[in-house]
């Protein structure tokens, strides 16, 4: 048995579905093989079984020989013993082979979401990432999962056939030709199959998208009233995909009515010529009672093969999305040489607005558009969807340098940021060492999420739910800040990181937040006066450019532009004029 998940799932073809499902087969192929090797024992050993019980009847029972039926008797216990383990085996290594498939998969994909980054929501819907951990890796893992049993369908068919060759030639043919004009029957309704299975994978996928965009946002939605809406537009949706499901179902009930006529019409004319040939003396009478055997055994490997054609088709339409997913490409790219790192403390500064961060200090971001100053902190940690020369790090450009060294150097945490199900302590402390040195606890203070943790039976080991969502917005955002202080990088870019959360303990993350990054460069997207109030400089945008820079104190002094968006004048005029 294999230890799951793998060590490394390698580096996938993903040029084609079919490739892909072709790299996986080779990526797995000693599992496969051996699948492959006791199916083809296992499914042969109930070919041969009709044939020695033909014989024992005819030099047994007809002859009345004992010894002969005693022989053939030990013969078809030994059989059985074969097969009976033959087909243990077998089915441990298809359910690892389904296993291997299926964590290859999710590997390979959380493996390329992690490299895309900030780029993942951007160029897929969540719901078509989420479909393939719940619906595409079963797919893939059944087709990995019936090739044993079709290698052994494969080699048991032409098993029986040389058999019944040697008995009667007619038969032998009418078996030769017989199968593969059932399978080209079938074949028409494979393609089609196939459509309807990749429109109804996308519906899936979309539908999927819009549940956890109603979830994530459903307080919002009840806050504005807008929750009939939302569940109109899901009821369509979902309605949609149904008749796409039902669309789905109504070929595949075809495709599974067929596997059982068309063999069973196939085995129904076995038996009547093998009849009429046994009446006529042309074989015995345990030749005949073989036949009938072989009728009913030739019933497994028919369905087994029709079986396999359609779970592959599935499994291509899965495969198509596995690889278009691994097919994205992230915004940022690495270099081919990359540029040598800057000394620590090196300035930090985006040429573009004007922005220059002074190493050490706490620096704050204010404009009118949040979007604006959410824009250039992602351009300062090298997120944003497009990437320039115009950020440096002590006059290097971050493009220039490799994605991971700056990474390290620099972290941004965004609104967007969640919490993953789990331990909460396991969560906080993404470096495995921050619980055991004091960081967390210090991070937890800063944040002031020591309540949130009070009111935990189980403390750091109560276990998250999924995206936090046993905590209220505030909760989560504390807890968030309290996860990247644990990193404590050496810059830290926080956007709007007290949005949540009400003025008396935004008051005491601001002044606990200087105390702990002191030394280290910091930069804050706010317009909270008391976020601002405890910083060490403030950058005023306007149209995504620096006009002004000081103190929070002094802009509001010396700029009326500043002063409107911080204390927001305009709006309070306007209230005491109405």
């Amino acid at each position: 048995m294999r230890r799951l998940p793998l060590d490394h799932p390698g580096t996938a073809d993903h040029r084609t579905p079919g490739r892909f499902l072709w790299w996986m087969a080779l990526a797995q192929w000693r599992t496969l093989a051996g699948g492959m090797f006791f199916g083809i024992v296992w499914m042969s050993a109930q070919a041969v079984m009709p044939a020695v019980i033909g014989r024992a009847i005819d030099r047994g029972v007809a002859d009345r020989d004992g010894d002969a039926l005693l022989g053939f008797a030990g013969l078809l216990l030994l059989i059985g013993l074969v097969q009976a383990a033959a087909g243990i085996i077998r089915h441990r290594f298809a359910v690892t082979n389904w296993l291997i498939a299926a964590y290859r998969t999710v590997q390979l994909v959380g493996r390329h979401t992690v490299h895309l980054g900030g780029a993942l929501p951007r160029k897929v819907s969540t719901g078509e990432v989420v479909a393939i951990g719940t619906s595409d890796i079963s797919h893939l893992g059944q087709v990995m999962d019936v090739s044993a049993r079709f290698a052994g369908a494969v080699v048991s068919f032409l098993l029986v056939a040389v058999i019944l060759l040697q008995t009667s030639v007619t038969l032998g043919l009418i078996v030769l030709l017989g199968v593969p004009l059932l399978m080209l029957l079938v074949g028409p309704l494979l393609s089609p199959l196939q459509r309807r299975s990749t429109r109804q994978r996308e519906l899936m996928g979309h539908l999927s998208n819009t549940a956890t965009d109603i979830v994530g946002g459903l307080r919002v939605l009840r806050g504005v009233g807008g929750e009939q809406v939302f569940h109109d537009r899901y009821r369509r949706e979902s309605q949609t995909t149904r008749r796409a499901g039902v669309e789905v179902a109504k070929l595949q009930s075809v495709l599974d009515a067929l596997q059982v006529f068309l063999p069973g019409t196939f085995v129904v004319v076995i038996v009547w010529v093998g009849a009429r040939y046994a009446v006529s003396g042309t074989i015995t009478a345990g030749e005949l009672v073989a036949f009938y055997g072989y009728s009913a055994f030739l019933m497994i490997p028919l369905r087994t093969a029709t079986e396999f054609a359609n779970k592959l088709i599935r499994a291509r339409v899965s495969a198509r999305r596995v690889c278009h997913v691994l097919g994205l490409t992230p915004d940022v790219t690495e270099p081919a040489h990359p540029a040598p790192l800057p000394a620590p403390g090196s300035e930090l500064r985006d040429r573009r607005s004007g922005l220059r961060v002074r190493p050490g200090a706490v620096t704050a971001i204010v404009s009118e558009q949040p979007d604006d100053s959410a824009a250039l902190a992602d351009r300062l940690g090298l997120c944003a969807p497009e990437v320039d020369d115009d950020v440096t790090l002590g006059g290097v450009p971050l493009a220039a340098m490799s994605r991971s060294d700056v990474r390290r150097r620099i972290l941004v945490s965004d609104t967007g940021a969640a919490l993953f199900s789990g331990p909460l302590g396991d969560r906080l402390d993404l470096t495995g060492t921050a619980r055991g040195d004091g960081r967390l606890d210090r991070a937890l203070h800063t944040a002031s999420a020591d309540d949130i943790l009070a009111a935990l039976p189980e403390g750091l080991d109560t276990l998250v739910t999924e995206r936090g969502r046993s905590f209220s917005g505030g909760q989560r955002q504390r807890l968030v800040l309290a996860r990247v202080l644990t990193v404590d990088p050496e810059i830290l870019v926080l956007v709007e990181p007290t949005s949540a959360v009400d003025a008396h303990t935004e008051a005491r993350i601001a002044g606990r937040l200087r105390e702990q990054r002191s030394g280290r460069t910091t930069v804050v997207t706010s317009t909270s006066p008391l976020m601002l109030d405890a910083v060490d400089e403030v950058a005023f945008l306007q149209d995504g450019v620096v006009v002004a820079t000081g103190t929070h104190g002094e802009l509001l002094r010396t700029h009326a532009g500043y002063r409107a968006v911080v204390t927001r004048e305009t709006e309070l005029t306007g209230a005491a004029e109405a």
